[in-house]
């Protein structure tokens, strides 16, 4: 073989491996990121699964979170039923002390007409043998002699009304205002029988605290019937009737304590 060939088949030589080389270093690199790429891939999958994990661990609180108030709605509905059925005994219960009571009052109230429709008993000393026919004869001077006096009848009055035994009082009143018609205590026991109608019947309650404002009007109660007038006449959306009221107490009455009150209701009606 000439030098020239030796040397041609030197430089193929040479050149194969040369290809060679660089095959393998393509083929490694291409390994190295290939390995940087499954490294890279298993740590986003590792973080995935970290966080994959967080949200199925709040999952499961927040599910066992609904199970808990779901079993505590229950059992407060439960607990409302139970509390409603109590509720209902309850309200049983006060409706048969309630007819109880009024059963009690009615014949309270029964048993004070009774006793009052009746005329005080004489004295025994008139039909005793041997007494003055003068003495038999002679009129009973005042009411009072043979019965209970007017303060006597208002005040046991005035204490069932507080008891909240509504007839009695006003049955106890009217009895006073029978027997007493010109006693000082008139005006109240007007005023406090319309008190007793307060929470039952409206047009009755105005009726007497007209009666103490037109027939006593330089009585203390007076300035608090008709400020009362005034409520009920709101109370009834009368507001023209209202403001009447109202503008009288302040008018006829303008050092009372019921003055400085209707002068703030008629602010509130806008005068």
């Amino acid at each position: 073989m000439s030098a020239r060939a030796r040397l041609l088949a030197g430089l193929l030589a040479l050149g194969g491996a040369a290809a060679g080389c660089a095959t393998q270093g393509s083929v490694r690199q291409v390994q190295d990121q290939l390995d940087l790429l499954r490294a890279e891939s298993a740590r986003r999958d590792s973080v995935q699964a970290a966080r994959l994990g967080e949200l199925l661990a709040v999952q499961q609180q927040v599910m066992d979170s609904l199970a808990s108030t779901r079993n505590q709605l229950r059992s407060f509905g439960n607990d409302f039923y139970n509390v409603q059925q109590q509720l209902v005994q309850i309200q049983e219960l006060t409706g048969q002390s309630q007819r109880r009571l009024s059963d009690l009052r009615a014949q309270l109230e029964a048993r004070s007409e009774q006793l009052n429709a009746q005329a005080p008993a004489p004295s025994g000393a008139g039909n005793a043998p041997g007494a003055d026919s003068s003495r038999r004869a002679g009129p009973v001077t005042g009411a009072g002699a043979a019965g209970p006096s007017a303060d006597q009848m208002y005040d046991a009055s005035l204490q069932q009304l507080r008891r909240g035994s509504t007839g009695t009082a006003r049955a106890g009143l009217r009895a006073m205002l029978q027997q007493y018609p010109a006693s000082e205590r008139a005006p109240d026991a007007l005023f406090f029988i319309g008190e007793s109608f307060q929470g039952e019947n409206a047009d009755s309650a105005g009726a007497y605290y007209t009666q103490v404002v037109t027939n006593y009007p330089q009585s203390p109660r007076a300035s608090t019937a008709l400020y009362k007038l005034g409520l009920l006449a709101e109370r009834r959306k009368d507001v023209a009737a209202a403001r009447d009221a109202y503008n009288r107490v302040v008018q006829s009455y303008p050092k009372s304590d019921e003055a400085a009150l209707a002068r703030d209701r008629l602010k509130a009606l806008g005068r």
